[in-house]
């Protein structure tokens, strides 16, 4: 009797466990049901705005829209849908490569603004500026014979340049025209007497014979092949 007592005991138990079970489901069913008609009355006034601007728009366009159109497009969008996940996942790859990089480029670009404050500073673009100007000068002074005789020419000019940039040549012109700069600006006497007195200088007879040697250079270049006159 005991025994019998204790399994009917037992099955109301479990009997029980599964009408419970049972009510649980049902109450998460009812709720799940009243979260989707929630869900559909806020969304019906959403869709239904939607379908009306989308019907708006459509009848702008319904004379150049075509179903059999659509419905080739949505054919091609479905055979390249694994295009399309490629081109997406490169996507993807790109934008980690833009995160990766923005940082180096960042740093470029402070480095860069750096170097521009630098320049500035040091006067490099008011130079620049000023060898446009030149330039421009340079251009609106020469014709296009100038420029072509220039050219013939360009080998011998930079010869003469090359000669005159020796730096003994350099240091000889620039002490001339320090000791010429400060000369000037003393008195001359131009009487006999002092300059009587100045020929016995050694200083100054030697100017004066590299002077004559200049002279006689450039009496030779001036009249070619007629030096005994």
């Amino acid at each position: 009797m005991d025994l019998a007592n204790a399994e009917l005991t037992q099955k109301i138990d479990l009997l029980t466990a599964q009408v419970a079970y049972l009510t649980e489901q049902a109450r998460i069913a009812e709720q799940a049901r009243q979260s989707r008609e929630e869900l559909m009355e806020s969304l019906l006034p959403v869709a239904k705005d939607a379908m009306r601007l989308a019907s708006e728009q459509l009848e702008e366009v319904q004379e150049y829209l075509d179903p059999q159109d659509l419905v080739s497009l949505l054919k091609k969008l479905v055979r390249h849908t694994p295009q399309m996940e490629m081109l997406l996942d490169q996507l993807d790859s790109l934008t980690d490569l833009l995160d990766v990089a923005r940082p180096m480029a960042r740093e470029g670009l402070d480095k860069a603004t750096s170097v521009m404050d630098e320049f500035e500073r040091k006067g490099y673009f008011v130079f620049a500026r000023g060898g446009m100007r030149m330039m421009d000068n340079v251009v609106t002074s020469f014709s296009e014979d100038d420029v072509n005789r220039l050219g013939d020419n360009i080998v011998l000019i930079l010869n003469t340049v090359k000669d005159m940039t020796q730096p003994e040549i350099l240091n000889f012109l620039r002490n001339t025209l320090l000791v010429a700069s400060h000369e000037v600006e003393k008195p001359v006497s131009t009487s006999f007497l002092n300059l009587y007195r100045q020929m016995q200088d050694p200083a100054v007879r030697r100017g004066l014979g590299l002077t004559m040697r200049v002279l006689k250079v450039i009496g030779d270049q001036a009249v070619p092949g007629d030096r005994n006159k």
